[in-house]
């Protein structure tokens, strides 16, 4: 599973503004909305109690908020750059300025878990990370993330 299969270019957010944790949350929960039909509370309903059992703040500013949803078909990503960090209790406690939201179906597991290390195994690479960070506009961004992703596949 590449990171095509689950992110669109209109699903990247290159500079979402958020003053908290429950903000981005709630932008990120907006833009998927839009994206597959569901409403808004329901998929950060899903991410709140995902967060209730831990956070999903990996450290080094990155969160890749997750959840399974009903009335999705296949997995949904979508990626923010923050204008600027936000708590987000981190395992190393540094407020967080990248976020790779995910949602998958209910009955996705093993979909679920791919498009998770998918998602993971880019954003620890530093250079990626570091040429996030320096990326303003939302093509930029995809086309990283597109080719980064295509390049560990490799």
């Amino acid at each position: 599973m590449e990171i095509v299969d689950f992110l669109t270019q209109d699903a990247v957010l290159p500079r979402l503004k958020a003053a908290s944790k429950k903000q981005a949350l709630q932008e990120l929960s907006a833009t998927a909305a839009k994206l597959c039909g569901l409403h808004e509370r329901q998929i950060l309903g899903v991410l709140m109690e995902r967060e209730k059992l831990g956070s999903t703040g990996l450290g080094q500013g990155i969160a890749i908020p997750h959840g399974k949803l009903a009335g999705i078909k296949h997995v949904l990503g979508v990626f923010a750059r923050l204008e600027a960090p936000v708590e987000f209790e981190a395992v190393d406690s540094l407020p967080v300025d990248l976020m790779f939201l995910l949602l998958v179906p209910e009955g996705a597991g093993a979909d679920h878990l791919k498009a998770l290390a998918r998602v993971s195994r880019l954003l620890r690479d530093k250079k990626m990370v570091e040429k996030l960070r320096a990326t303003d506009t939302a093509e930029a961004l995809y086309a990283l993330l597109a080719d980064g992703s295509a390049k560990r596949a490799a």
